[in-house]
């Protein structure tokens, strides 16, 4: 992705060949994306994971000027046609972070992991795709889907978005379940104002306001204004520090130019 948008803006030839090199390879495993690295043994559960779907449909719009229409087309489709057919939860309405090939959930503790996080970002992904083609009803599945992983993963007595649930409210097997990351809140801010500016819907920004409230009240640092990046459960931070292997500059800068983006669509749309 950052290859091809500085390919784009500078005319680099040579990024722009590393960046469609390394879409191609992605597609190319996209099936077995570790390789020979992979922890799983050979002829055991066989698990898909969300992850891979959910980013290759906001990379493949970010690829555009390099691929051909009909290959955004066919990216774009499997891609709506995975997260939907095979990782959404049609009964509890929220994304399953693993399942099996044919889209079943598997009785274990990866089987019923539930990442927030990730259904949270891959419900405004969705809502940009159907944007394309006007799909109302991706578009309202999308806002259902957040709506219902927010109530899901919120913290009724702390506040703030847990990093990860157990679908049948097990314990989770990540140590790291009840921290309240900055990421999580900033897609949600993202999701919520695009959800109101599509529907209109109330309890979109009920929520909006609820997740506003708490992310600027802890993530933010008062002295210098870049925000921490993790809290634990009642809100504290767990670190000072601003950056490091998976905080960068990207989420923070990104979401608050996209929700500028939507709450300027809002104030210009006489139906809101």
């Amino acid at each position: 992705m950052a290859f091809s948008q500085y390919a784009r803006a500078s005319g680099d030839e040579e990024a722009a060949g590393i960046a469609l090199k390394t879409y191609r390879n992605i597609l190319a495993r996209r099936e077995n994306p570790k390789g020979k690295y992979s922890k799983s043994v050979p002829g055991t559960r066989p698990l898909r994971a969300f992850a891979i779907p959910m980013i290759l449909i906001n990379l493949v719009p970010e690829m555009e000027w390099l691929l051909t229409p009909e290959e955004v087309r066919a990216a774009i489709e499997r891609c709506v046609r995975e997260m939907t057919g095979l990782f959404l939860d049609g009964t509890r309405g929220i994304f399953f972070e693993l399942v099996t090939p044919d889209g079943r959930h598997a009785d274990c503790s990866e089987g019923r992991v539930i990442n927030p996080g990730h259904g949270i970002e891959g419900t405004w992904f969705l809502m940009d795709a159907a944007l394309r083609t006007g799909d109302r009803q991706l578009i309202g599945t999308a806002v259902d889907t957040l709506l219902s992983t927010l109530r899901f993963g919120w913290d009724e007595k702390y506040g703030g978005i847990f990093a990860f649930c157990d679908a049948e409210g097990k314990p989770p097997q990540q140590l790291e379940w009840d921290q309240k990351f900055w990421w999580v809140h900033m897609e949600a801010l993202v999701a919520l104002a695009m959800g109101f500016r599509f529907t209109g819907r109330e309890e979109c920004l009920e929520w909006l306001r609820r997740v506003h409230e708490y992310t600027w009240a802890h993530f933010p640092d008062p002295g210098y204004g870049e925000w921490f990046g993790y809290l634990d459960r009642r809100g504290d931070v767990l670190t000072p520090l601003k950056g490091g292997k998976w905080k960068g500059c990207f989420h923070i800068p990104r979401g608050l130019f996209l929700c500028a983006e939507q709450f300027d669509q809002i104030a210009d749309s006489p139906a809101v």
